[in-house]
């Protein structure tokens, strides 16, 4: 998984609520398309006209922000269905952070699970970087995970909370599986403690391996 560290780059203002799981990435997009594919149509019921044309109206389909690696989204966004498919079409479209005033909240946990930053802020404090954002000489962010803090074009700091463990998967670019390897000796020697005190247990587990 790609490290995030800092990043500074177009942020594309998405105010709208509740754009659910469905709205990032249909379910007819879902069968037949491999992780790496689904990219190309994270939301495209916003992004394209009924005809498959863009829609020039909306923010994604607009210079500057056509090249955002940052969304700038309104309150409960990814929720619904709790499809990973969700975090993978906006990491496969560019994503890498998405800050809002709250999330769904399995939509949330699989973004630190995509290398995918997403941060809580008041919506106070979202409008304000959402009418920044959605100026063209506003339009780049920093986000800091470091020192956990969003800074505007006009200079204005915010800063952010990241929980620990999670803050430390995305700095150092773990899934949950690597960061439990990081644990390897812990996890041998309990096993090898376990061994000597159930050894039935890891005898039958061994014959039927």
């Amino acid at each position: 998984m790609e490290k995030f560290t800092v990043l500074t780059a177009t942020a594309a203002p998405l105010m709208r609520p509740n754009i659910d799981t469905d709205s990032i990435i249909r379910v007819e997009r879902m069968v037949g398309l491999s992780k790496d594919q689904l990219g190309p149509w994270a939301l495209e019921m916003m992004r394209y006209r009924p005809d498959g044309s863009e829609d020039p109206d909306f923010v994604l389909n607009r210079e500057p922000w056509r090249h955002a690696k940052i969304i700038v989204a309104a309150d409960n966004f990814g929720c619904g269905s709790s499809r990973e498919e969700a975090v993978w079409a906006l990491a496969g479209f560019g994503i890498r952070a998405v800050i809002a005033p709250s999330f769904g909240d399995i939509f949330f946990g699989n973004c630190f699970n995509n290398g995918v930053l997403p941060i809580r802020l008041p919506e106070a404090t979202m409008n304000a970087i959402g009418a920044e954002v959605a100026q063209p000489a506003g339009s780049t962010l920093t986000v800091d995970l470091e020192a956990q803090c969003i800074v505007t074009a006009s200079g204005a700091r915010h800063p952010f909370e990241i929980e620990a463990m999670r803050r430390r998967m995305l700095l150092e670019g773990m899934d949950a599986i690597a960061l439990s390897l990081t644990h390897d000796k812990d996890i041998a020697a309990f096993q090898l403690r376990d061994r000597e005190r159930r050894p039935w247990l890891w005898n039958a587990a061994e014959k039927s391996a």
